[in-house]
């Protein structure tokens, strides 16, 4: 037995509730068991319990044994002096408040369900993928869809949490918080880093500025990123070059070390070269681009605005001085998908949060529903599972799930681990 099994019978209340009394024989009525705390301090605020003829209201605390009350010290503590009720899987030892007062104890041994206790220790042991891996097929898709919908919500708020720092350290400036967070999804996993710190030498402010000439920018963004330090023979290089010494002179620039940036193992079409000409190409074509995004409203006028090619010379080009067949490299459907999961949707949700404005968070899931769902080893298992993968507002949250609970078998916190827990 341990205090986290313990914690979730006595918040769910799967325990026998039948003429309930404390070891001293008080009944006990529990009116609310209350709030979990997963802080320091006592188990449970805000109980509501009627114990005898008398209705308390304080705190729970919940211990294995009854002696783990002074083997944490909490006798000498004075945040335990308002504890109304001591719950014990085992009463080996009558505890009292630093007062001397007795506390009122509960013992669970005799009324917890053998059958859930033995489920909870088997998903504790499980080795599988994930610990209900063959018992989840029996749960209903009503409990399914509503773990989804809040695991979803889960994690937009983790993610949220990047994004307000961010915007903590821009002075609360959308534009430009939009604007680095947007050119980290440009380098996707492999080179997410170096485009952010890309970003971070080269306000946006700068970029608007020169907007009306594809060149500059293309030189700014390659002269930041440090990729025009070499000698070129191409033409159009040795312009770039010429007019980022120029620029970088005229704006007090430092670029950022172009051997940060990586190309091993990359398809050629994901060569950060390629990824920052379609960056300078979004940049180039629109204007206020945080605005125009968060106030689009269907997701297809989004793929529209994503959807960039490459400059000329990039047609046929995948690396500096190195022609190759002229190709046209729009970014692609899935890049375009990931941009929308992971930058735009994001910031729709922070933004509707931060303006108290619904209808930014309702437009972020919208567009979750409207994107298809990702295609990864995670989501292929869960797909083999029989669980819903066709949209991203489900692969989402199922990685959400994977992660964040199955992974540290956080059975206890899930919906769909309780519904197993008591009818697996």
């Amino acid at each position: 037995m341990n205090e986290e099994f313990l914690h979730y019978i006595w918040k769910f209340k799967l325990f026998d509730q039948q003429n309930l009394r404390t070891i001293n024989g008080e009944t006990v009525e529990i009116v609310k068991s209350g709030t979990h705390n997963l802080d320091a301090g006592p188990d449970f605020f805000n109980a509501q319990l009627k114990v005898g003829d008398t209705l308390w209201a304080g705190n729970v605390e919940i211990h294995v044994n009854s002696s783990d009350w002074k083997k944490h010290l909490h006798q000498r503590d004075k945040s335990y002096n308002n504890i109304i009720l001591h719950v014990v899987h085992h009463n080996d030892e009558q505890v009292c408040r630093a007062s001397g007062e007795c506390i009122p104890t509960l013992e669970l041994k005799e009324r917890i369900q053998e059958k859930v206790y033995q489920n909870y220790l088997n998903f504790k042991a499980s080795n599988d993928w994930i610990p209900c891996e063959k018992q989840i097929s029996i749960t209903p898709s009503l409990i399914v869809n509503s773990a989804l919908d809040r695991l979803l919500i889960e994690r937009l708020e983790r993610k949220s949490a990047y994004i307000i720092n961010s915007l903590r350290l821009n002075n609360n400036n959308w534009e430009e918080t939009f604007y680095q967070h947007l050119a980290r999804n440009f380098g996707f996993k492999t080179n997410s880093e170096p485009f952010e710190l890309l970003a971070k030498s080269l306000p946006s402010l700068s970029l608007a500025k020169h907007k009306s000439s594809l060149l500059q920018i293309e030189a700014l963004l390659f002269g930041q990123a440090g990729l025009l330090e070499e000698h070129f023979k191409d033409k159009y290089l040795q312009t770039l070059q010429n007019e980022y010494v120029f620029l970088k002179h005229k704006l007090k620039l430092q670029p950022i070390d172009g051997h940060l940036w990586k190309f091993l193992r990359l398809r050629p079409v994901n060569f950060p070269t390629i990824r920052i000409t379609q960056f300078a190409n979004l940049v180039y074509n629109s204007t206020h681009l945080f605005s125009k995004t968060i106030e689009t409203t269907q997701c297809s006028n989004l793929i529209k605005l994503m959807n960039v090619d490459v400059s000329d010379y990039w047609q046929t080009h995948y690396t500096f001085d190195r022609p190759s067949k002229s190709k046209t490299k729009h970014l692609g459907e899935d890049a375009v998908d990931n941009i929308i999961i992971n930058t735009i949707v994001p910031f729709l949700f922070v933004y509707g949060k931060q303006k108290s404005e619904e209808k930014y968070v309702d437009r972020a899931l919208q567009f979750l529903e409207q994107t298809a769902g990702e295609d990864n080893a995670i989501i292929k298992k869960w797909d083999r599972l029989k669980l819903p993968v066709k949209t991203a507002y489900s692969t989402q949250a199922l990685l959400e799930l994977k992660n964040e609970y199955c992974t540290h078998k956080r059975c206890l916190n899930c919906s769909i681990g309780n519904y197993l827990l008591k009818n697996s």
